[in-house]
């Protein structure tokens, strides 16, 4: 085999294997705080509330809350990936922090 070739399969090996290590601390870090878990540690429940996109006339978009339904709720887990069903705090801080976007679609007259 070419020198380049076995470097690349040793490089992708290597990552492979850091991921897994990352993946299994992260899992480990998970379950010792679950041992010794607080309200907000490792898994905690965001509220935010729930922002709406409202296109304008012009390419202009109005922000404003869901009056229907305010706030939205999620639990979530202190890491770097997702763990029994619940995904990182980062993600879905990030997540909650997008406006929803709203478009209306006018029916044709009868």
């Amino acid at each position: 085999m070419p020198p380049l070739k076995i470097l690349l399969k040793r490089t992708l090996l290597a990552l492979l294997i850091i991921l897994a290590l990352v993946y299994v601390g992260d899992s480990l870090s998970v379950f010792l705080r679950a041992r010794h878990a607080t309200s907000t540690n490792p898994y905690e429940t965001v509220t935010a509330y729930r922002i709406l996109a409202i296109g304008e006339k012009g390419n202009k978009t109005e922000y404003d809350v869901d009056q229907v339904n305010p706030t939205q709720s999620g639990e979530c887990v202190h890491a770097l990936f997702p763990h029994k069903g619940d995904p990182p705090c980062w993600y879905l801080k990030h997540k909650f922090a997008q406006p929803i976007p709203m478009t209306f679609v006018l029916s044709p007259k009868r």
